[in-house]
C-alpha cells in the first residue's frame, strides 16, 4: 500500500496568526523545541510510516523552508523512486497563486496523476504531533473509501476552530462543518466534539474528480474543509480515522497541536519542559529528524565576577554558553549566549541570540540573532514593553530580528 501512495504536504500558507515570527519565514520553517523546525514533525512521520514519495507545496517566504529541506531532508534515493521535493507555485492552471488548500493540489494535479499512485496522503506542514500514517492508509483501503479523514476529540469550547464531523457506528462520516458557530457534540459526551486534524487520504480517482469539479465552481473558496469534504459526504464513501489508538508501530503520544498563534506556539514549547511531557521527544524508536549543525557542546561556566552559570528545567542545545548567567524554564536554541548576571525565565530563545550582562528576560520569544543590550529588562513591565514590542493576548513578548534597541 505504501508504495501505491504519494504524499502532499501543504506548506505554503501565510501564517499571519503567528506573526511576527512568520514575517520573514514560512510557518513550517519556524523553529521549535530547541533544535527543530515545525515541518520536521510531519516529515518524520512520513519517514517512519514508510511514505517516501513526498511533495512539499511551498509558496510564501519559502527560502528558509527550502534551504532546510535541502540541508536536512535530502535523505531519499531518487533512483529507487523516493524523494522529498519542494514544489513552488507554477501557475499551470492560470495566473494566480494558490487560492486555498484544494487549489494548491489542483494546480499540481499533473504531478499526482503521472505518479501512477492509487492513494494521495494530504498533510499539513505546520502541526506538532507524532503519528504513524500506515494504519490509516490500511483502514482506507479496507473500507474501499474515497476519502478518510483523521480526527480526534476536542473540548466543545475549542471546536469552533476546527472542522467538526459526525460519524456512524461504522466510522462513516455523515456530516462535516468547517469552523461551526454551534459545534455538534458527541452523542456520548456533550462536552466534546470530533474534530478534523487536517490529515486526509484520498483515492486518486475521487480526488481528481472532486478537484476538477471544484475548480469549475466560481463560488468555491477551494478549501478542503469548507468545500471538498462537505461536497463528498452525500455521494462518496467518506470515513473517519480516530487518532491516538493502539494501531501503528509505536505507542502514540496522542498529542497534536496546531501552533498557529503566538500563545499556542509558546505553550507547545513549554509543554516540552514538563516532567512527563505530552510530546516525548526522547522516544528512541521514533526520533524526530532535523538538520543539525556541527557545534561544540553546550556549557555553563562561572564568570570572572564569581557568578555561576546555571540552568534549571530547561532545554539547552549545542553551542549554548551560559557564562555566569542563568536560564530557568526556558528553551534555548543553538549558539545562544547568556552573559554574566543575565537572567532568562519562561522564555524561548532562538539561535544566535546574545543576552547581555545583567539583562532580565521573562515570558519572551526572542527571534534569531537578536543582541539584548546589558541591563535591559523585558517581560517585567507590560506597559513599557507594549511601546516597543509585539505582545500576545496572554502576555508573551516577541522580539524580532530587526528590532533596534
Amino acid at each position: 500500500m505504501k508504495k501505491e501512495a504519494i504524499t502532499v504536504i501543504l506548506a505554503g500558507g501565510v501564517g499571519s496568526r503567528l506573526s511576527p515570527l512568520t514575517d520573514h519565514r514560512a510557518k513550517p520553517a519556524v523553529p521549535f523545541g530547541g533544535k527543530y523546525r515545525i515541518i520536521d514533525f510531519t516529515l518524520t512521520n512520513c519517514l517512519h510510516s514508510g511514505l517516501r514519495r513526498v511533495l512539499v507545496l511551498t509558496q510564501y517566504k519559502s527560502h528558509s523552508l527550502q534551504k532546510h529541506l535541502r540541508d536536512g531532508w535530502s535523505i531519499f534515493n531518487p533512483e529507487l523512486g523516493e524523494y522529498i521535493t519542494a514544489v513552488p507555485p507554477q501557475m499551470r492552471t492560470g495566473e494566480s497563486w494558490y487560492q486555498g488548500t484544494a487549489d494548491a493540489i489542483y494546480q499540481n494535479l499533473y504531478l499526482l496523476t503521472r505518479s501512477e499512485a492509487k492513494y494521495v496522503v494530504v498533510l499539513s506542514g505546520d502541526h506538532i504531533y507524532r503519528m504513524d500514517y500506515e494504519p490509516m492508509l490500511k483502514q482506507h483501503v479496507e473500507n474501499e473509501a474515497d476519502l478518510t479523514v483523521a480526527c480526534m476529540e476536542v473540548p466543545k469550547s475549542e471546536a469552533h476552530a476546527f472542522g467538526v464531523m459526525s460519524i456512524d457506528e461504522y466510522q462513516r462520516v455523515y456530516s462535516f462543518t468547517e469552523k461551526p458557530e454551534a459545534p455538534q457534540s458527541l452523542p456520548n459526551n456533550p462536552d466534546a466534539c470530533l474534530a478534523s486534524m487536517g490529515i486526509y487520504i484520498f483515492s486518486m480517482k475521487a480526488l481528481e474528480e472532486a478537484l476538477e469539479k471544484d475548480a469549475l465552481n466560481p463560488t468555491s473558496s477551494h478549501d478542503f474543509g469548507k468545500d471538498i469534504i462537505p461536497g463528498l459526504i452525500d455521494g462518496e464513501r467518506v470515513y473517519a480515522y480516530q487518532f491516538g489508538g493502539s494501531a501503528g508501530r509505536v505507542s502514540q503520544d496522542a498529542y497534536w497541536r496546531d501552533v498557529g498563534t503566538i500563545d499556542s506556539y509558546y505553550q507547545a514549547n513549554m509543554d516540552l519542559l514538563s516532567y512527563y511531557p505530552p510530546m516525548d521527544l526522547y522516544q528512541e524508536e521514533w526520533p524526530i529528524r532535523t538538520y543539525e549543525q556541527q557545534l561544540p557542546p553546550a556549557r555553563t561556566v562561572s564568570s570572572p565576577a564569581g557568578n555561576e552559570g546555571i540552568f534549571i528545567n530547561s532545554i539547552i542545545s549545542n553551542g549554548v554558553a551560559i557564562k555566569g548567567g542563568s536560564a530557568q524554564n526556558s528553551v534555548l536554541f543553538p549558539k545562544v549566549k547568556i552573559e554574566n548576571a543575565a537572567v532568562v525565565i519562561n522564555s524561548i530563545v532562538f539561535e544566535g541570540v546574545v543576552v547581555g550582562e545583567g539583562a532580565h528576560i521573562e515570558n519572551c520569544i526572542i527571534d534569531k540573532d537578536v543582541v539584548i543590550p546589558p541591563g535591559v529588562e523585558i517581560g517585567v513591565n507590560r506597559k513599557k514593553d507594549a511601546e516597543r514590542f509585539d505582545i500576545s493576548p496572554k502576555g508573551i513578548v516577541v522580539i524580532t530580528s530587526d528590532h533596534q534597541f
